[in-house]
């Protein structure tokens, strides 16, 4: 089974989720990809943080997104 890519403990910035064994918030990799960076940038500034993990968080992500579709708009 492959390593957890997200660590929540409430010793580490509070409980919020970070990539597991880092302080790196997971929210930062969403907040750099809305900003139009890319993941290198990304992992260039959070060294920390394995292209593995990032890469399970967003495939982790996506799964969610798609295992629960958006309610139909108005037309």
């Amino acid at each position: 089974m492959p390593e957890q890519a997200i660590q929540i403990d409430p010793d580490i910035q509070g409980g919020t989720p970070c990539f597991n064994g880092t302080r790196v918030p997971i929210t930062s990799l969403f907040d750099a990809l809305e900003h139009s960076r890319s993941l290198d940038y990304f992992l260039e500034q959070f060294p920390s943080v394995k292209r593995e993990q990032a890469m399970a968080v967003l495939h982790q992500a996506g799964r969610m997104i798609a295992s629960h579709p958006l309610p139909s708009q108005p037309a």
